[in-house]
């Protein structure tokens, strides 16, 4: 039976895993493997041995399974690390989050518009004149 906090490790440890895999991977194709721990640099070295014997998603999950057991463990789970399924919104193989564009807004339709009647300035300005000179004649 697997604890809860077990599975709050798990999924933390997972999902830095999955984003640590990804930044090595784009380090290597950047050429700044030097510039990673020397844990990192295992963990690569082992993904190109991966690579040598199964496809690129194959090894990329194969890596991020070794490193989200490294990072279980040192993360202070207990025992073996429990299988994680993905979620509805998760990708099964990528690290990747989908564009999604943003919903077109549609201007409101003219009657929309036309239904507020707007008084125009000159008789805002002949009203308040009125008024002034009301108020003037009545204090007199």
């Amino acid at each position: 039976m697997i604890r809860a906090p077990d599975k709050m490790i798990a999924r933390r440890a997972d999902t830095q895993a999955r984003a640590d895999v990804a930044t090595w991977k784009m380090m290597a194709k950047l050429n700044g493997v030097s510039t990673l721990p020397p844990e990192a640099r295992r963990f690569l070295l082992r993904y190109n041995n991966f690579l040598a014997s199964m496809s690129e998603t194959e090894a990329t999950e194969a890596t991020i399974a070794l490193v989200y057991k490294s990072y279980y463990a040192r993360m202070g789970g207990a025992g073996t690390p429990p299988e994680l399924r993905p979620g509805p919104d998760e990708p099964v193989l990528d690290n990747v989050t989908e564009f999604r564009r943003p919903e077109v807004r549609r201007p409101k339709p003219a009657a929309a518009n036309a239904a507020k009647p707007r008084l125009p300035v000159a008789l805002i300005f002949a009203c308040i004149a009125v008024v002034y000179v009301g108020i003037r004649y009545f204090w007199r």
